[in-house]
């Protein structure tokens, strides 16, 4: 059961989003403004000064809008603001290509690509899959199927619910930012020892924890990390492959790393069937976004507005999915039983 997620422009373009260093850019600029224009108004003659106070009025309403901005910004905690709607916010579409939207994420069914559910929301894919299969859960009534998730999904705490649930996870792990010098000496050539708790490296030697644990903040999650190293390191002979560090390899453990290594073991076990991920779970958005032509909401009127908006997009899709799933005189049935259900309500 693959899950994935699909960017959709809202109905607010990027003039009218902004950020603390837009709106600090835009200050500096109008303080620019008006230095100038007070000084033309110190050495202009009386027919001109009304022209440069008029500008200097305009200036100086502009520069009160954004500081109305800047201190919503500070008293919401936000990174953005939108003015058109509100909800909305500038997200990544690819290749550093960024878009002022929504993010779509979506559970799909294998067998038939029908939409088993959907949630509209302003923010990236990383902490977004441990609540699409609790959902999944609920609708399903089962945890007993395979979630399929690109790498956009790896995160610690995520696997670590997937995993607690009892769903089998398969999500693609990213690249590793920081390797060594020699990939014989990168991280997962360090064997993890569970019942010491130590590493043991390429060259045989025991890399210990203090014990201690560590906060650590990447992108928008924090988490806890332990410090492993060894003095042997100071006297190795392959120790310029191994790290840059002056003082040694240090490897650091993620509180949720034994979630991480059941999630690889997975995909090591199953690699042709995670390749069926993108087949399935592209359908409904190759339909939706290209044939169809849906990639941005209707409404400007917050979240909830724009979720309904795509509720209706996505019951149209499963429906001429079932349509063309079902014999004829069976969803004919089907589709009056529908009907009769919603006059009930």
């Amino acid at each position: 059961m693959p899950g994935d997620s699909t960017k959709l422009r809202a109905q607010n373009s990027k003039k009218n989003n902004f950020n603390e260093k837009k709106i600090a850019q835009h200050l500096a600029y109008i303080d620019k403004k008006l230095d100038e224009y007070n000084a033309e108004l110190a050495a202009a003659d009386e027919e001109n000064k009304q022209i440069i106070q008029a500008e200097i009025d305009k200036q100086t309403q502009r520069q009160l809008n954004y500081q109305a901005l800047q201190q919503q910004l500070e008293d919401t905690g936000e990174k953005q603001i939108s003015t058109t709607d509100p909800d909305s916010r500038q997200l990544i579409t690819r290749n550093n290509i960024t878009e002022v939207g929504y993010n779509v994420q979506t559970t799909v069914d294998d067998k038939h690509k029908l939409i088993i559910d959907y949630k509209l929301t302003n923010t990236n894919d990383s902490k977004a899959m441990g609540e699409m299969l609790q959902s999944a859960q609920t609708i399903l009534g089962t945890t007993g199927f395979t979630a399929l998730y690109d790498k956009g999904y790896h995160t610690g705490s995520e696997i670590k619910t997937a995993v607690e649930m009892g769903v089998e996870i398969m999500t693609a792990i990213p690249s590793v930012a920081a390797c060594a010098p020699n990939p014989d000496y990168n991280f997962d050539r360090f064997d993890y020892n569970n019942l010491t708790d130590t590493y043991n490296c390429p060259q045989g030697e025991t890399l210990r924890t203090n014990g201690n644990n560590y906060l650590k903040t990447k992108e928008n999650s924090t988490y806890y990390v332990k410090h492993y190293k060894t003095t042997k390191c100071q006297h190795c002979p392959v120790k310029l492959l191994c790290t840059k560090n002056a003082k040694g390899r240090l490897i650091e453990r993620s509180e949720y790393q034994q979630y991480v290594d059941i999630n690889k073991k997975n995909i090591e076990k199953n690699k042709n069937l995670y390749k069926l991920r993108q087949q399935i779970v592209e359908h409904p958005y190759g339909t939706i976004k290209r044939q169809w032509g849906y990639s941005y909401i209707i409404t400007k009127r917050g979240i909830e507005r724009a979720a309904a908006d795509v509720g209706l997009i996505m019951t149209a899709y499963n429906l001429r999915r079932l349509f063309n799933i079902l014999p004829r005189e069976l969803f004919k049935t089907w589709l009056k039983t529908l009907f009769f259900v919603f006059r009930l309500l």
